[in-house]
């Protein structure tokens, strides 16, 4: 059989955005989408069209410009949080990732977004979702004091409702880096006193993960100093 010539061969379709369209992977977009602005634009535009996988398209696109510049998608920070209302679960928990990535590097840019993410927290459908909402607030209580005891009443009750889902030791890992960061001491507490059960008596992943936050939670025991002996 002849082999295909070139005006035969199949062609690759540009990589760009047309008619409310985006094409190429998700990969190829996000790397055209973080050396041009108008690129993001236009994916942030389809984030709020009418086709679902080219929603799912532009979320997943911008959760890889978020993974490694966080600071180029701040300014979408409100269009990511209306995305949280799509109805495919890949879209939600796209947007929500990013979200996450907003908030290591610009926290405030996202105050209005936690009621939503509280929401989407006890999302129905999926569990990946509530997992996301679950690391987007821990990673926003991580920034400061008033913050974590702003959201630990939500983390605290999801710690306790999800308890035992498959979800639960990527939960841990979340809650960890919170206790890690800049969350009170009153948060950290409540996170040792919620934890201590499963340090205390759960195997595997879920133990061991539960006492990486009480060994960074707990306070120092207190030490006696020692009286220095008289010298002559």
């Amino acid at each position: 059989m002849a082999s295909m010539g070139a005006s035969e061969s199949i062609t690759k379709p540009d990589v760009g955005y047309k008619d409310g369209i985006l094409t190429g992977t998700a990969e190829e977009i996000a790397a055209c989408a973080m050396t041009r602005k108008r690129m993001r634009a236009d994916v942030i535009k389809v984030l709020a069209g009418e086709g679902r996988s080219q929603r799912a398209l532009a979320a997943h696109v911008v959760q890889l410009v978020s993974e490694q510049k966080p600071e180029l998608v701040v300014e979408f920070a409100p269009q990511l949080t209306d995305a949280l209302f799509r109805p495919e679960a890949q879209t939600r928990w796209r947007a929500l990732s990013a979200l996450e990535a907003i908030a290591r590097v610009n926290a405030k840019a996202i105050d209005k977004t936690i009621p939503h993410a509280v929401t989407s927290l006890h999302d129905v459908d999926s569990g990946i979702v509530r997992l996301s909402a679950f690391r987007l607030l821990c990673e926003y209580g991580g920034t400061t004091n008033r913050r974590s005891e702003t959201v630990w009443p939500y983390i605290d009750e999801a710690l306790r409702v999800y308890h035992g889902d498959p979800e639960f030791p990527h939960m841990l890992t979340a809650v960890h880096r919170l206790v890690s960061c800049s969350a009170s001491d009153e948060v950290k507490a409540a996170a040792v006193s919620r934890l201590k059960f499963d340090a205390d008596n759960a195997s595997g992943v879920i133990g061991h993960r539960a006492k990486l936050i009480l060994a960074c939670a707990a306070p120092p025991p207190k030490t006696r100093k020692k009286k220095q002996a008289a010298t002559d």
